[in-house]
């Protein structure tokens, strides 16, 4: 099966020093449109350009996923649009969770011809949630509206649920499952099995905890799990994400030896009991980094400039691996990789 996982590839400035390593590498500018949160990006391996798919503005197209490009492997980003319009908008979500007023975080997925784009609609304070799909087997990210068909929901929370149905994030393992994980505060991240080629979730399966804060707010969300050398790799943001420079989002991680957990810290401390290693935080003006995706070597989040106001930033940072624990990478490391751009 020919996986395409949403590279949560998020970006292109900098963000964030590495705490654990304080050579990291330089950021790596953009230019463009680049003001974009909870960024989602997929790198595809036959040469067509890089997308971003991205939380909406109510501003624009009612709020629908948002779509960008680079043409020139991460350094120029081009807003193309977004994933559906006004008028084709899916009706039921509205009714599902009244108050809507953009479309949030989310994933985009290619296995074999057909790309899955898994996004969340709430509203902030609520766990009246969904996170719902469309599919593409025509996806032109350049004329992005076109040919996505809805595929309904697949997950849902209520008030009467203790989790939160945003923020998704698709693993596929290395027996080629399919895996699902979100969540946002309440009872912490989530992971549940996956169907495909439907894309919805495996019969009977259930959500299960896999990392939590344990304390009252319980801040923990933004998901995004990796495969690497054996293990799988689960990045979450801690703390408090959309307030501009008063934002206080730090990007952490742990791993596991299953898709199911646990997932454990550097210290051995299960994340699903508050552990967490800390990979990013504020440094400067870059403030709360998080909403990240991750996909190879490659961390995409994004941040709120204090230069311009607060405003939420695209950024893409290189990970090494040391120890068998991600670090962002040094220069030197960095310019040994593929899609480093100078």
């Amino acid at each position: 099966m020919r996986r395409w996982i949403a590279l949560a590839l998020a970006a292109v400035l900098a963000v964030v020093g590495c705490s654990a390593d304080p050579e990291w590498a330089e950021p790596i500018e953009v230019s463009g449109d680049i003001n974009v949160h909870d960024p989602g990006l997929a790198l595809d391996d036959e040469g067509l350009p890089w997308v971003i798919a991205s939380t909406g503005d109510e501003r624009i197209g009612l709020g629908a996923i948002q779509i960008r490009t680079s043409d020139d492997g991460g350094a120029t980003w081009e807003h193309t649009g977004e994933a559906w319009t006004p008028a084709t908008e899916p009706e039921w979500i509205r009714e599902i969770v009244p108050g809507v007023t953009n479309f949030w975080a989310p994933e985009l997925v290619r296995v074999e011809e057909t790309w899955y784009l898994y996004y969340a609609a709430s509203t902030f304070g609520s766990n009246t949630s969904v996170i719902a799909l469309m599919t593409n087997t025509a996806f032109d990210p350049h004329n992005p509206g076109d040919g996505w068909v809805d595929r309904g929901l697949v997950v849902q929370s209520t008030g009467e649920d203790n989790f939160n149905a945003i923020d998704p994030s698709v693993l596929f393992d290395t027996d080629g499952n399919g895996w699902l994980a979100f969540g946002s505060f309440w009872g912490g991240v989530q992971l549940v099995a996956l169907d495909f080629p439907s894309g919805g979730l495996e019969a009977g399966a259930q959500p299960v905890t896999i990392a939590s804060r344990g304390t009252s707010t319980n801040a923990i969300e933004a998901p995004s799990l990796i495969s690497h050398d054996g293990y799988y790799f689960l990045f979450v943001s801690f703390d408090k994400c959309c307030s501009g420079t008063s934002s206080t989002y730090n990007i952490n991680v742990g791993r596991s030896e299953t898709p199911e957990g646990p997932y454990l810290d550097k210290a051995g401390n299960d994340l699903a009991d508050g552990g967490g290693t800390m990979l990013l935080e504020s440094v400067g003006d870059q403030i709360g980094p998080g909403g990240q995706s991750v996909v190879g070597d490659r961390i995409a989040f994004h941040f709120y400039d204090a230069e311009a106001g607060g405003a939420p930033t695209l950024a893409l940072r290189t990970l090494a691996w040391r120890d068998g624990w991600p670090v962002v990478a040094t220069q030197a490391e960095a310019a040994e990789m593929p899609f480093y751009v100078e």
